[in-house]
């Protein structure tokens, strides 16, 4: 179990359509950015670093680019390659402006309106003195810019920095869980994903609390699911559920003002027993059902204030547990110690009210899915800044995702094929069909696109896993490999008993019949050789 902060949640997304990304790789292309207007000062090094640029593939080979420098008699380069970024778009005055318009200017001026510059990585290192020291920010897509007086030894430690704590490993520390450390990221082998999310109200007694959210849940929700589409087909369903109280317990607390839950008890918090939440129809085949439960305490227990290890409550009242889903309490208006019951008032969360609980219910499917609901500058030496999508993820924290859920799935197809041929040498008798052999086939040839071919990896990785897969649990496999030899005896068993049995019973007196037909044979011999000698 995790517990989510209040403040580590992402802003919701708007209700436009999220973008598609693209993991094609291209090699790194000089990118440019113009200084202000003005006489330009005297150089003191070298042209064309007056203005760092540094640009890096999806594989993060870095190069400097040649930089175009804007001055009053026009623009001069330190070189005479083409750069796709065309002098004077845009100016180290605009870097001081607000990040968030800078942000989608910069997006712009990459080509990332026209999909060309969202296949690459570009840092941009823009010298003004605006009085507030060096900054980083991190932006929604992918890139980065640095404001202030760098030298070239910092400029690039910042860069390096900024790629491998970032762009590579999402800001995932030593000894810290999440994506690239051991986590699987909860996605059926199918590739489907269902995202069930409950309104529970513990004692409808007390009160009973519906939502909206077919209008607004999915409305806020379909940019998220949009963003995901490459490494995960999501459904969304939603229900109301009725006398779903909690297995854990609680106890009063006066300074606090309300019922305390320790963390020691939330593994014990959900009730199997009591919440039915397994009613989806969308989970088909091997598809992973994610459950997000909001919880209405009784009048008995409300307010209801989740206890973190260090005394303080938790900002959002809620937690997570890996691979299963995340659980936000929630304590209706007006619920206090000692509140009387509304005896099965009938009440609808407000729209302000649901939207801040889907706003934690993002933050935690982000952590489920390895990534940290906010960042810190571990290991930045400057103030940094991170600007949040509105789609819940920026679009390097996707790549992010894509590359590390086509690695999982290379990896578990490998597995799966390799369990598929020991199983088949562990049975001689095994007859492995047409079918299974073009199954292993076409999986090794995903696989192998999936290696070849960025843009086509996380299709071809889910492909590969998914016919593997079918094929070590192909039935005739699943009916071989589960009967034993011990099986089939207690199969047969009752059939052949009774009819040994009987022969065994027939084979012993026939035996005995022929051992008195043998003595009275010898008998006769014995006679017959008794009067020839007589007569004789």
């Amino acid at each position: 179990m995790a517990e989510i902060a209040g403040d580590e949640t992402p802003p919701l997304p708007s209700s436009s359509g999220a973008e598609e990304s693209s993991l094609l790789s291209s090699p790194p292309s000089p990118t440019a950015i113009s200084g202000g207007g003005g006489r330009p000062r005297p150089r003191t090094r070298k042209p064309g670093t007056k203005r760092l640029v540094l640009t890096a593939s999806v594989l993060l080979s870095f190069l400097v680019g040649s930089v175009p420098i804007q001055s009053g008699g026009g623009c001069t380069s330190s070189t005479a390659a083409a750069s796709p970024w065309r002098c004077g778009l845009l100016t180290a005055a605009d870097s001081v402006r607000d990040d968030e318009v800078f942000d989608e200017l910069l997006h712009s001026a990459l080509g990332g309106r026209d999909g060309d510059g969202m296949k690459v990585y570009t840092i941009v290192i823009a010298e003004d003195d605006d009085g507030k020291g060096t900054r980083v920010v991190i932006g929604k897509h992918r890139h980065a810019w640095v404001v202030g007086k760098v030298d070239e030894a910092e400029a690039l430690s910042l860069i390096g920095n900024v790629f491998i704590k970032y762009f590579m490993n999402g800001g995932i520390e030593e000894g810290e869980t999440g994506i690239g450390k051991g986590e699987f990221m909860p996605v059926g082998s199918d590739g489907n994903v269902v995202l069930s999310f409950s309104l529970l109200n513990a004692d409808p007694n007390d009160w009973v609390y519906d939502w909206e959210f077919k209008n607004i849940g999915e409305r806020i929700l379909t940019p998220v699911v949009e963003a995901l589409r490459p490494v995960a087909d999501i459904n969304i369903e939603s229900q109301v559920l009725y006398h779903t109280p909690k297995s854990s317990y609680s106890y009063s607390d006066d300074k606090l003002g309300g019922n305390v839950l320790s963390m020691g008890d939330i593994p014990f918090f959900v009730n199997s027993n009591e919440w039915h939440l397994d009613t989806s129809i969308s989970a088909t085949g091997r598809s992973k059902v994610l459950q997000f439960v909001v919880y209405i305490p009784s009048a008995r227990e409300c307010p209801l204030y989740l206890q973190l290890p260090d005394g303080e409550l938790s900002k959002t009242n809620a937690f997570i547990s890996p691979m299963w889903g995340g659980v936000v309490i929630w304590n209706p208006p007006g619920c206090s110690v000692g509140s009387k019951k509304a005896h099965g008032t009938r009440r609808q969360m407000s729209s302000q009210e649901l939207m801040e609980t889907l706003e934690i219910f993002i933050g935690q499917l982000r952590q489920l899915f390895g990534l940290k609901p906010n960042y810190h500058a571990q290991g930045m030496d400057v103030a940094t800044k991170f600007l949040v999508s509105e789609k819940g993820f920026a679009q390097w924290e996707l790549d992010l995702l894509y590359r590390h859920h086509a690695c999982s799935n290379l990896l578990s197809c490998v597995a799966t094929l390799e369990s598929l041929s020991s199983l088949v040498q562990s049975l001689p008798r095994m007859i492995v069909m047409d079918e299974i052999g073009r199954q292993v086939e076409l999986s090794l040839e995903a696989a192998s696109l999936a290696q070849r071919n960025a843009t086509l990896g996380i299709v071809s990785a889910t492909r590969a896993r998914a016919l593997a897969e079918d094929a070590f649990f192909h039935p005739s496999i699943m009916s071989i490999s589960y009967a034993s030899v011990e099986h089939y005896f207690a199969i047969y068993m009752p059939f052949f008993a009774p009819v040994c049995l009987h022969v065994l019973l027939a084979a012993i007196k026939e035996l005995k019949r022929y051992k008195v037909e043998r003595a009275k044979y010898s008998a006769f011999l014995l006679a017959s050789q008794s009067r020839a000698t007589t007569s004789s």
